[in-house]
């Protein structure tokens, strides 16, 4: 007599047949063995359960990511008058005359110096720009400040303009040597 997926004389088992496997019994169904005390009332698999743990925690850094910083829109204020100050430097130096940036507590703008008096520039970087809606700049005793660049590229003085938004603050710096620095 022979054991196997055929009975006696090579007759198929029948479907219900059981074997007993460790403990477990088993049952041959259309998709192969299957354990038979197996349910769907079991509940979740811990990789369900860390696949959704995974989607939450991407959805949170995209919500994350996405609320604005206010900061970052001063420091973006920042970085914006001090690169068009560092501009203001470089075209007094390749055009060999001197160049003028002035800061006020509702924005800034730059000048040229042309038959012996200043003159507003309207090109571009150089515009008037006023500061974002909220953002001030505090200058200090004076109601307004002037640092020229000479046909160098040196400063004729130094400057500090703080700009401030609710609360947060951000520095632009001129040194004496026409660097350009934002410390937050």
């Amino acid at each position: 007599m022979q054991r196997g997926l055929f009975g006696v004389n090579g007759e198929p088992r029948p479907k219900t047949w059981v074997p007993a496997v460790a403990g477990t019994r088993w049952s041959v169904n259309q998709r192969g063995f299957t354990p038979v005390r197996r349910s769907a009332e079991r509940g979740f698999t811990l990789v369900e359960l860390m696949v959704v743990i995974a989607i939450i925690g991407l959805a949170s850094v995209a919500v994350m990511l996405s609320i604005p910083d206010p900061r970052g829109r001063v420091m973006d204020d920042a970085e914006r008058f001090a690169a068009r100050v560092a501009a203001a430097r470089d075209n007094a130096i390749v055009g060999a005359q001197p160049m003028a940036v002035w800061v006020s507590p509702s924005g800034y703008g730059f000048e040229r110096r042309r038959d012996r008096q200043w003159v507003p520039i309207e090109d571009k970087p150089f515009v008037t720009t006023d500061w974002r809606q909220g953002t001030s700049a505090v200058l200090g005793e004076a109601g307004q400040r002037q640092l020229i660049f000479d046909g160098t590229g040196l400063p004729d003085d130094i400057l500090a303009v703080r700009l401030q938004r609710d609360g947060e603050a951000v520095t632009v710096r001129v040194d004496m040597a026409g660097k350009v620095l934002v410390d937050g």
